[in-house]
């Protein structure tokens, strides 16, 4: 075992692979000691692949730029062959994949070792990772807090130092909102910077996208310059980064134009006094190092957006629920999954052709209004949440809640549902806590939460800095002038490897 294996970013490993300073043998054996040791306690990893593994580094790794580095992948959307892609719901949990998702492909193919897979919400739906299968993940900073959702596991996983790094997905901040709760950077792409394929298509319409979180911002770039670039069907692709992104790691971004705002972007919920104190050091911090500061914000419609959104995802949902009934060869049924997500997906299936297209034409209006404010301004910095990590459960439906979704659920109808409003009463409880995230999942924006801060408590604040479409590459080089001027990866949650 390599007893100083977390204190190293995954390029840090791989140095010392390619050092011969250890084996990739070596890396995997501590890797999976380290979840032994550690996953009783915070429940990040669902699902272990040790013989896999193993398999993989006795078989030959290719001497790709993360040669023998150990990494989890994000139980949904991802999938590896012959494991089950479980996606949070029960259904899934025996239904095994055919083969690597092109993501998966590219990791290998960069020398990457796939160790396990992690938890997520059923269909990654929720900002917490509270699963009926398996259980709710916790945080490696105080074990009685969420480590955020959906990418819940991958987070928990890294900050605890069982991997330095581990892939996510982003559809309304899956990436940012357990980057924040954990103390990770956390990167969502421009939409179409990295592949979905070959088995889904475009994730919830466009919204979501795949990559990772980490511990340093180096690891996060040199994940996406492995991943990124369109896979075949692909209906999109973002802009070309030129050199690359681990190139602009370390490059001056020269003076920037950054807007800032505490104002919901979508929705009505008002931040945390901790949040807000995360905002206004990052203000002081970005002018200290001699960017421009202002305060603005896009002019978008918050609730005809977020109602939008809402559309589209219990489209999704319904989606998703047939797919996973059809994979498992039965008949959709209330009692294959669970109440908030049956119920989501009933009101769904209940909204028209039309309401569907005009969600689109709207997300394309916000789109437009977007990139007319980012003529201006290069970033818009805002907190990543609301909140501050919250306690689990905070977030589930109540005891009556709970009750009503069933009865309403039962009868089989998404417009009762919708008459009644349950879902649309509960929707503050979510979104008032992530009303800065799901904006760029909408135009397609990169978008990153940066470890700033901790509050008196000792619980990670993330901020959040978005940038104009196709340009990771500039949020990269401000990430590393942040991690420079404000260190964050000597900072230990409770919950450590070492």
């Amino acid at each position: 075992m390599f007893a100083d294996y977390a204190q190293y970013d995954a390029l840090g490993l791989a140095e010392l692979v390619r050092s011969r300073a250890l084996s990739p043998a070596e890396l995997l054996e501590t890797a999976l000691a380290g979840i032994d040791r550690l996953n009783p306690a915070v429940n990040a990893v669902n699902r272990r692949m040790d013989a896999s593994a193993r398999a993989q580094v006795a078989a030959g790794l290719p001497e790709g730029p993360l040669h023998g580095v150990p990494y989890l992948v994000k139980d949904l959307v991802a999938s590896c062959a012959g494991e089950p892609l479980g996606a949070g719901t029960a259904l899934l949990q025996t239904v095994k994949a055919e083969r690597d998702s092109e993501l998966v492909c590219r990791l290998r193919r960069a020398g990457m070792v796939i160790a396990g897979r992690t938890a997520t919400p059923e269909f990654g739906l929720t900002p917490y990772t509270e699963p009926v299968v398996g259980g709710p993940v916790r945080n490696p900073w105080r074990r009685d807090l969420t480590s955020g959702g959906s990418s819940g596991g991958a987070a928990a996983a890294v900050a605890c130092g069982m991997v330095p790094a581990a892939s996510g997905g982003d559809g309304g901040g899956s990436i940012r909102i357990p980057a924040s709760f954990c103390g990770l950077f956390g990167m969502k792409p421009s939409r179409g910077r990295t592949p979905a394929g070959p088995d889904a298509g475009v994730p919830w319409h466009g919204l979501a996208q795949e990559h990772a979180l980490t511990r340093s911002v180096r690891d996060s770039a040199v994940l996406l310059d492995i991943t990124q670039g369109m896979d075949a069907g692909a209906p999109y692709t973002a802009p070309d980064p030129g050199e690359g992104f681990l190139a602009a790691v370390g490059q001056p971004p020269g003076r920037l134009r950054i807007a800032y705002t505490s104002r919901p972007l979508l929705g009505g919920g008002q931040p945390h006094p901790d949040c807000l104190r995360a905002l206004e050091d990052a203000v002081a911090l970005l002018e200290s190092l001699g960017h421009h500061l202002e305060e603005a914000a896009p002019d978008i419609d918050p609730v005809a957006t977020l109602l939008a959104y809402f559309i589209v995802v219990a489209g999704e949902t319904r989606a998703d629920i047939e797919w996973a009934a059809r994979m498992a060869g039965v008949r959709p049924a209330m009692r294959d999954f669970e109440p908030s997500t049956w119920v989501l997906g009933l009101i769904g299936k209940s909204y028209s052709a039309l309401d569907f297209v005009n969600a689109c034409r709207q997300f394309d209006k916000a789109t437009r209004q977007s990139g007319e404010f980012f003529r201006n301004y290069d970033v818009l910095l805002t907190p990543t949440m609301a909140i501050p990590p919250h306690a689990i459960g905070a977030l589930q439906p109540s005891r009556l809640e709970g009750h009503l979704m069933k009865v309403f659920g039962a009868l089989g109808s998404g417009k009762v549902l919708r008459w009644v409003n349950i879902v649309e009463q509960m929707l503050p409880k979510v979104f008032d806590g992530m009303p800065y995230t799901p904006l760029f999942n909408i135009t397609g924006q990169p978008a990153m939460s940066v470890p700033l801060y901790w509050n008196d408590g000792g619980l990670p604040i993330g901020v959040q800095c978005a940038g104009r479409f196709g340009e990771e590459a500039l949020l990269f080089k401000l990430a590393a002038q942040l991690e420079e001027a404000r260190p964050w990866a000597g900072r230990r949650p409770p919950s450590w490897l070492n």
